[in-house]
């Protein structure tokens, strides 16, 4: 598989890290102005809910049938008690019984931490925005004297990405077991293609994050996993989070079972972009479907990139943290909601953060995918409310039934957190 097809890019980056899909047609349902008391209003609102609950619940279920196999939704409405889903295939119940609180591999959402942690040096001037890779990673980086972090924050650099490289695929997949270090990646992460200059335009990479969790280790002193603790999962409470150096879980811990098409299956979902050669694909046991049981891969290549572990309402407490104002000061926030246009991620990409515009609202967050999972998690403008779905399979998720379903249950979720009613919900339904 060549590693200088942007297209090939793009379908295998996109199946690592699944943005919110937009484009459903998102029909609001009135107030109504005949209720004569406050008691008939309340009660009106409480069955409304849990109308739209229920209609949540049972799209979570119709993904996981149609092929997201194992399916966490939790909603926080900004009051009340949160909305949490758990629905999965029936084969899958025999390897594990899914359950809200359930660690998961959250992927590229790691990157939002390792904005944050950035911003948070650069509140204290120990780090610059502008300051050139160079000065930190001398001779790390191809092109680092004109490449900012800035620009490696919000994808702007002109780096292309080391995952379709020959010498890296067999570890996405699972097939050889290596020890990667950041400046291994950096040192065989190919030029853009078509290249671009540094600033000229978006173009999402896992290479720019390996290299600023390089920076914030030689600007500290510290590791990274030493940092996210101290600055982030330590002070918010959340104690099922924790940067992963192997393929390990936490001891004592449940979590998520993963899974992804069989070679054949991939070949299939990937044919449409990309030449797959025959026989390549994930390794781990076989299961029901044309399944592999892909929780055994080792993610912590992904690093500053993407290599956290968490659950869905640690991961909800730090970003409504963020979102609030509790992490950053208000200048460092600013900048960080500071976007440029992505339109594969359905809006703007700021520093290490995703702008969507969905049907019922535009919401703030991150994506994460890698092999087994596949998680969106969202708040609100200001971090009151917020949305998580985790998905317990990522390319699966490409095949045409159950992009649908995924799609369909995503943005129900959104509308959810957003207080918006579906077009499902209509009164002529």
């Amino acid at each position: 598989m060549s590693a200088h097809t942007s297209s090939r890019h793009r379908i295998l980056r996109g199946a690592l890290a699944v943005a919110l899909v937009t484009g459903m047609s998102g029909v609001l349902m009135g107030c109504s102005d005949t209720e004569s008391s406050a008691a008939k209003a309340s009660a009106g609102q409480g069955a409304a809910d849990a109308s739209g609950d229920k209609r949540l619940a049972d799209l979570a279920q119709k993904a996981a049938d149609k092929g997201s196999l194992g399916v966490i939704v939790r909603v926080v409405r900004g009051s009340g008690a949160p909305v949490e889903i758990a629905r999965q295939a029936a084969w899958t119940k025999d390897d594990h019984r899914l359950a809200v609180d359930d660690q998961f591999r959250v992927g590229s959402n790691t990157k939002t931490v390792t904005a944050t942690l950035v911003l948070q040096l650069v509140a204290e001037h120990r780090i610059g925005l502008d300051d050139r890779v160079e000065k930190w990673l001398p001779g790390l980086v191809k092109g680092g004297a004109d490449i900012t972090v800035r620009m490696l924050l919000n994808h702007t650099s002109g780096l292309g990405d080391f995952l379709l490289t020959p010498e890296f695929l067999p570890s996405l997949t699972g097939r050889e077991r290596r020890t990667w270090r950041p400046e291994d990646l950096l040192a065989i992460t190919p030029e853009q293609d078509p290249p671009a200059e540094p600033g000229e335009k978006y173009s999402y990479s896992n290479a720019n994050y390996a290299a600023l969790g390089l920076i914030l280790e030689k600007a500290t002193g510290r590791g990274l996993a030493e940092l996210i603790e101290q600055k982030i999962t330590k002070p918010l409470g959340m104690k099922d989070s924790f940067l992963a150096t192997n393929a390990d879980w936490s001891a004592g811990k449940r979590y998520v079972t993963g899974y992804e098409p069989d070679a054949e299956r991939l070949r299939d979902i990937l044919s449409p972009t990309v030449d797959l050669p025959e026989g390549v694909g994930f390794v781990g046991p076989a299961r029901p479907g044309s399944n592999i049981d892909t929780t055994g891969i080792d993610p912590s290549w992904a690093g500053a990139a993407g290599a956290m572990v968490s659950t869905a309402q640690d991961w909800q407490r730090f970003l409504t943290a963020l979102m609030s104002g509790e992490l950053l000061p208000e200048a460092q926030m600013e900048q960080m909601r500071t976007t440029v246009s992505a339109p594969e991620e359905g809006g703007g990409y700021g520093l290490g953060l995703m702008k969507a515009h969905t049907p019922c609202g535009t919401v703030w967050g991150h994506t994460g995918g890698l092999p087994g999972y596949s998680s969106e998690v969202y708040t609100d403008a200001g971090g009151h409310r917020s949305v998580a779905v985790l998905t317990s399979t990522n390319f699966g998720i490409k095949e045409k039934a159950a992009a649908t379903a995924n799609k369909a249950l995503v943005e129900a979720a959104v509308c959810r957190m957003l207080g918006k009613p579906l077009s499902s919900e209509r009164p002529s339904e």
